[in-house]
């Protein structure tokens, strides 16, 4: 019974930003983790970047320095902000959630947003 929310994709011409948010709700003991991950037509899902519920980060290499991800605790929202942004970044993001959803339960389930397309132009 959790779900994942999606927004603020959309089309951006190359060196714009975006900010993409990922708001968790519904039977939600604990947030492990949290990610982006993207999609390319014809190409496979990768990940862009993740954070831990101690606020460790990782990047993708193809996005240091352009991308940062962030979290409030307090909304279980994650956050992507996108910046310099090329057309190689365009793609469909999904974000990803790592839930322990019970008090008595020690078990983390992977959850996954709808997904929001990035569109860079040149």
């Amino acid at each position: 019974q959790v779900q994942l929310v999606e927004s603020g994709g959309g089309l951006v011409q190359a060196g714009g930003s975006l900010r993409l948010s990922c708001a968790a709700s519904g039977s939600i003991f604990s947030i492990n983790a949290m990610g982006w991950y993207r999609q390319a037509p014809g190409e496979q899902r990768e990940l862009v970047a993740t954070i831990t519920s101690g606020a460790s980060t990782d990047y993708a290499d193809s996005v240091k320095g352009r991308f940062t991800i962030s979290r409030d605790a307090a909304k279980n929202t994650v956050y992507l902000q996108m910046n310099s942004l090329k057309p190689e970044d365009t793609a469909d993001y999904y974000c990803n959630a790592r839930i322990r959803t019970a008090s008595w339960s020690l078990r983390e389930y992977d959850y996954w947003g709808q997904g929001t397309q990035v569109t860079v132009s040149s």
